[in-house]
């Protein structure tokens, strides 16, 4: 996916982001140096840290020069604990997927084992709500039912594994909870620790859910296109795991005999195979397509909005995200 400096170009939010880095390192400090060691793994792997990113851009939308200086310490640690969240969520999802890698380094569940990285991961929301109620009343609030969300959209997911008849509605209504929902959150929180007007904070948590779809769609679509050293995790995973997206969901409806390739757990050369399938008949650009149509809703819901550095950031970001598709 395209790098974020070239996505949010702003003139604090390097800086500001490298605030984010250490406050997320103190986050996960404990007496036991065997759980900070643990909750830190992914935190040293590094990362995009698009979430915390939408927190503190955000935040910078207060004001036509908000964007030229640091943030507030409060749009920090919103970006923190949102990030935090979404870490917690990727300790569980590797557990769930067996997953090996993550980021390019072993994940936490291959290197210490299940229980660990649920344990691991259970404590990294924690902490994301300590910081959170740090920030006020509606802020945990908010961050309590974002985590609701997650759970929610997951539990969709999983009700579908390896069901060939998923239906695109089905599909849609997952991410809206397994990753929208937290994007939508990030947004709302950097708006509402800005004191930003309401009707703004609304907008730009509107703009946050729109987002995200983009974003879940893109990177469904990058498991199919991309290789193992382009995602930093297995390429083909979902498919393995039986988790039908957008591009398999389309590609099903043009290559019946895809039908037959799925339905089960695939060895490589199977899920190489069904890869070349929906890479050929259409389905990328078809579900390309459905993400465009939510990066337009997304800048529809900041078009209201008086033109500053920060909305224009994040009115061009969307449509990056699927730019940058190599396809």
């Amino acid at each position: 996916m395209v790098g974020l400096a070239s996505l949010l170009d702003l003139p604090p939010l390097a800086d500001d982001l490298v605030r984010v880095e250490s406050a997320l390192r103190g986050s996960v400090e404990t007496a036991d140096a065997f759980l900070t060691e643990v909750a830190g793994h992914l935190i040293a792997a590094g990362g995009k840290r698009l979430r915390p990113a939408l927190a503190l851009t955000a935040a910078y939308a207060v004001g036509s020069d908000a964007a030229t200086r640091p943030a507030s310490q409060e749009a920090v640690m919103g970006g923190v604990s949102v990030e935090l969240v979404h870490l917690g969520s990727l300790y569980h999802d590797d557990v769930m997927d067996e997953a090996l890698t993550r980021r390019g380094v072993e994940s936490v569940n291959a290197r210490w084992g299940n229980l660990v990285a649920i344990l691991a991961g259970d404590f990294l929301l924690a902490r994301a709500s300590e910081i959170a109620a740090s920030l006020g009343t509606e802020v945990a609030g908010l961050l309590a039912a974002t985590i609701a969300d997650l759970c929610e959209g997951q539990v969709r997911e999983l009700r579908n594994i390896f069901d060939v008849s998923r239906t695109e509605a089905a599909y849609l209504e997952a991410i809206r909870g397994k990753t929208a929902a937290l994007m939508s959150a990030s947004c709302r929180i950097g708006a509402l620790v800005a004191g930003l007007p309401r009707d703004t904070v609304d907008a730009l948590t509107s703009y946050g859910q729109a987002l995200g779809m983009v974003f879940q769609i893109v990177d469904d679509v990058l498991d199919v296109v991309c290789t193992d050293e382009q995602l930093g995790k297995p390429a083909g995973n979902d498919l393995v795991q039986g988790v039908y997206t957008l591009p398999v969901i389309r590609a099903l409806a043009g290559a019946p005999d895809l039908k037959g390739l799925l339905g089960a757990p695939l060895d490589d050369h199977a899920m190489n195979r069904a890869r070349d399938v929906v890479r050929s008949n259409g389905a990328i650009s078809a579900a390309l397509g459905v993400a465009c149509d939510y990066a337009a809703e997304a800048e529809r819901a900041v078009d209201a909005l008086d033109p500053n550095p920060a909305i224009d950031a994040l009115r061009a970001l969307p449509r990056a995200l699927v730019d940058g598709v190599p396809v």
